[in-house]
């Protein structure tokens, strides 16, 4: 499954679009690893536990949105976007794109 931010994949022509995919997840946050983050922010650097979180995250949206695309009959996301929201405790990571059918 290709899948391109933009809006074409490269000298593919499109030859039909099949609709919108989405796909989010909601993770909760580990207290543990909350109370070491929140000493390493003191200090600075990566905030590795959360960098981790969010790449499962976005693993798990991509493929979701893959599933999603393949049950329409699409080999193609476009305009793919990721969008990521904080509250207190969780994280949500929202993913949307345009299933389509390139040559």
């Amino acid at each position: 499954m290709i899948m391109v931010t933009t809006e074409t994949v490269g000298d593919k022509k499109i030859k039909e679009v099949k609709g919108l995919v989405t796909s989010s997840i909601v993770q909760s946050r580990n207290i543990g690893k909350d109370i070491l983050s929140g000493l390493k922010s003191i200090v600075g650097g990566e905030l590795k536990s959360y960098t981790e979180m969010l790449e499962d995250s976005k693993t798990m949206v991509k493929s979701r949105l893959i599933k999603e695309a393949e049950a329409l009959g699409a080999n193609a996301i476009v305009g793919l976007r990721l969008e990521l929201a904080a509250g207190q405790g969780t994280s949500e990571l929202v993913g949307y794109g345009t299933a389509v059918v390139i040559e």
